[in-house]
């Protein structure tokens, strides 16, 4: 006969007993992450519906002229992005992984600097840098007649121009992921290849590659639904891609049937981008060791390290360093008026307020998210986490339309009751409030603080949460006593990077915002949309600076010391 220690059973009782305390919160979560998942699955339906109506006036010359120009466009941006950003992005992080050269110190931090600097932001830039009578033609006239200065000059306002500046600021995505990744490698297989004789290209493109594979993937999987979410370098050096074609068909037509049924090509552009980063990724599982080796950086010396080093510095100067440079110079020539400075306060503090709600939000929905997969874990709550998480796949301009005629019908209905009830009518509540807005940025940028928190737990023992219950503590007593306090770095990193997105973002801030309303963004599109972007240069000077600290933080995470060649 066994004896059984009352305090043991005591325990054992309390444990029992804790889910049950905390069903109250459980249930509160689980609707909480359902609505979400509601919220963010509402546009694509939208999406749909808008499509179902017929259009037969529209068809035959969105067959005709714009659906042949519009995919070929996009085929030929996405894939020369991804060519360019693939080369620069992989070259160069694998440049300062596995070897030492002079600057490389520096060039880890400057490397991944070209993401804060906005796809639209650097278009406007170097558009304005190489236009007849530019900075460039200026400097070249020096040197060659003028006239012989404007034929040599590129033109940019074209599709290869498209290409090389979108890959210029999105590389860093790339070369992030892929640094990650060589950092990882174990060295067993380079050694091998090493001892086999192999060269440091034959490494690179037969072992090291490969062995990259499924981080490549997810980078250049983030570059192509970045590209495909762009519309301000897009619209300005004159390429026709999907989000191009929805807006001028939504707004220079008037046609939102006709748009949502471009929306739905370009959600199978996205689809497609997503089977393709998963089978990037599928069965790679083999690209680390168990327990891998610091990768050893080689030194490069001499005229060799001093070419790795133009290699990699190009890249963030052409990316990142020229840019701001033109940014600042602006700013300081045309200085800012009363009325100037009037309306840029405005636009910042209307970005600022947009993107710091939208930012609280996005945190409370996306903890409600993952407590409700890590609570209960099931098919159902994965789902609804996958759903969740599907809003940074969505095109701004596709979620901003998609959105549109769900806040049209709360707004009309509300307007509806109050006259029924006898009261004022509000007006545009969530239109002409901003509420849209916010509501189009956490549906956006959900992903990012999902992501942030979800990796938090994961490096919080379950016994943790075992303790907490044999204690007789609640779920949510759990929640705010113990894993809140841990998490708090992994919080702080998704609201700094939910922030920067949204003030960054131009196509949904564009469409949703209030009558009459700018923020730095939209702000910045229409001066360069009146051949004036130079009078918004220091709204995009505030943008950039806002966005170096975040990316400067990945950047400072992105080092780990390495053992001597």
């Amino acid at each position: 006969m066994h004896s059984t220690s009352p305090h043991i059973d005591a325990s054992a009782a309390r444990f029992a007993r804790a889910p049950a305390r905390g069903n109250g919160g459980e249930t509160t979560v689980r609707v909480i992450a359902t609505l979400t998942a509601a919220l963010v699955a509402l546009p694509v339906a939208s999406i749909f519906v808008l499509a179902a109506q017929p259009v037969p006036e529209l068809w035959p010359h969105l067959i005709s002229y714009v659906l042949p120009g519009t995919l070929r466009d996009t085929l030929l941006l996405l894939a020369g992005v991804a060519v360019v950003t693939l080369i620069i992005g992989a070259g160069t992080a694998w440049l300062v992984t596995a070897h030492d050269f002079p600057g490389r110190s520096l060039l880890v931090w400057l490397l991944p600097m070209p993401l804060a600097i906005p796809t639209y932001i650097a278009a406007y830039v170097y558009a304005d840098l190489f236009e007849p009578l530019g900075l460039a033609h200026k400097m070249l006239s020096v040197l060659v007649p003028a006239q012989q200065a404007a034929m040599w000059l590129p033109n940019l306002r074209s599709l290869p121009g498209a290409i090389l500046i979108i890959g210029l600021v999105l590389y860093p995505y790339v070369f992030l992921s892929a640094r990650a990744m060589f950092q990882t490698q174990g060295l067993d297989a380079l050694e091998a290849a090493r001892m086999l004789r192999a060269g440091p290209w034959a490494i690179a493109w037969r072992v090291t590659l490969p062995m990259a594979r499924p981080a490549l993937a997810v980078g250049l999987a983030l570059v192509s639904l970045e590209t495909l979410n762009d519309i301000g370098a897009s619209e300005y050096l004159g390429v026709r891609t999907f989000t191009v074609s929805i807006f001028n068909t939504w707004l220079n037509r008037s046609s939102l049937p006709g748009a949502a049924q471009i929306a739905l090509l370009a959600l199978l552009f996205v689809a497609l981008l997503v089977v393709l980063e998963r089978q990037g990724r599928r069965h790679r599982t083999y690209a680390g060791a168990e327990n891998p080796r610091t990768i050893r950086r080689r030194r490069i010396a001499g005229a060799k390290g001093w070419a790795a080093t133009v290699a990699c510095m190009l890249p963030a100067l052409l990316g990142f360093v020229v840019p701001l440079l033109f940014l600042i110079r602006e700013s300081l020539r045309r200085g800012l008026a009363d009325h100037s400075r009037t309306a840029l306060l405005e636009e910042a503090l209307h970005s600022f307020a947009y993107a710091a709600i939208a930012t609280a939000i996005a945190l409370l929905l996306g903890l409600a998210v993952v407590l409700a997969s890590r609570w209960r874990p099931g098919r159902l709550r994965t789902t609804l986490g996958a759903i969740a998480r599907a809003g940074y796949a969505l095109p701004g301009l596709v979620l901003a339309l998609g959105l549109l005629a769900p806040l049209l019908t709360v707004d009309n209905a509300a307007n509806t009751l109050a006259r029924t009830m006898g009261f004022a009518t509000p007006g545009l509540v969530l239109i002409g409030s901003g509420a849209a807005v916010v509501i189009a940025y956490v549906v956006r940028f959900l992903a990012v603080p999902a992501g942030f928190i979800e990796a938090g737990f994961a490096r919080i023992p379950r016994d943790y949460d075992d303790s907490a219950a044999i204690a007789g503590a609640s779920r949510l007593t759990t929640l705010r006593k113990v894993h809140l306090p841990l998490l708090t770095p992994a919080l702080l990193g998704a609201a700094i990077v939910v922030f920067v997105d949204c003030l960054k973002e131009l196509p949904a801030t564009l469409l949703l915002r209030p009558m009459n309303v700018e923020t730095l963004a939209t702000s910045i599109y229409q001066y360069a949309s009146r051949g004036s972007f130079e009078d918004g240069a220091l709204a995009a000077l505030l943008i950039v600076a806002a966005s170096i600290g975040p990316v400067a933080w990945l950047a400072r995470f992105s080092d780990v010391p390495s053992g001597p060649a």
